[in-house]
């Protein structure tokens, strides 16, 4: 099942999204995608960077013997199809395609095996970073750093999923996340032993190998198969 927000004649509303309908509580809206909005709310997005052996080859990163994570805020969220402006304080702007698991309910000290019943299901996140900034926080916490949609998928094994990146009609990624080198169960699993996730939270897995340069008039398309397609176009501010 895909759970979407989207703007509507009565406001916002959530519910079940079946191509180009919104099953909503109190009615059902006809859709189009540029109406979705990020599909949860979230007080915070954890992200697991070096998940990828693959990326700490290209990087020349050491392989972390835990989690390595940073923290978006709630205003680096856009939705898909929302435009990323291109920041004019930096001249190496990057995508990096992530799956991302949502929190369903309060919680906290999960096992890996707990984890897929406080897991509402998985969406798609594209990491922007400023590559050329000092510290994580200003690479990679700044507003519409964060693109995350186009809805959440209930019904789907994020451990064997195949995963590609489309920027400008290039392929610049391709991967499976069985090749992660801690599972999604295991790295909210750590997470939760930290933090006392809220509703809404993400949880973001890494990204395969290649990210890479994006400029103004680059659409990125981010596809985790079983999930969908989370597309952006990266736009000049002024």
């Amino acid at each position: 099942m895909r759970l979407a927000r989207a703007k509507t004649p009565d406001g916002v509303r959530g519910g079940e999204y079946r191509n180009g309908t919104l099953v909503a509580d109190d009615a059902e809206y006809e859709v189009d995608e540029g109406d979705l909005l990020p599909p949860c709310d979230p007080d915070a997005l954890f992200c697991v960077g070096r998940n990828f052996a693959a990326t700490l080859d290209q990087m020349d990163y050491e392989r972390p013997e835990e989690p390595d994570f940073f923290i978006k805020p709630p205003h680096s969220v856009v939705g898909h199809r929302d435009p990323i402006p291109y920041p004019d304080w930096t001249e190496e702007l990057t995508y990096a395609g992530e799956l991302v698991a949502v929190i369903d309910e309060p919680c906290s000290d999960l096992a890996p095996e707990e984890v897929p019943g406080a897991v509402r299901g998985y969406t798609i996140m594209n990491d922007v970073d400023a590559l050329d900034q000092q510290g994580r926080t200003a690479r990679k916490a700044f507003t519409a750093s964060g693109p995350l949609g186009p809805w959440i998928e209930t019904d789907v094994d994020p451990t064997d999923m195949d995963m590609y990146t489309d920027v400008a009609g290039e392929r610049r990624q391709e991967a499976n996340t069985e090749l992660m080198l801690f599972d999604p169960h295991e790295v909210v699993s750590y997470l939760s032993r930290r933090f006392e996730f809220r509703a809404g939270d993400c949880v973001a897995f890494g990204s395969p190998a290649n990210p890479g340069l994006v400029e103004p008039g680059d659409a990125v398309e981010i596809t985790y198969e079983g999930v969908g397609t989370l597309a952006n176009e990266v736009v000049d501010r002024s």
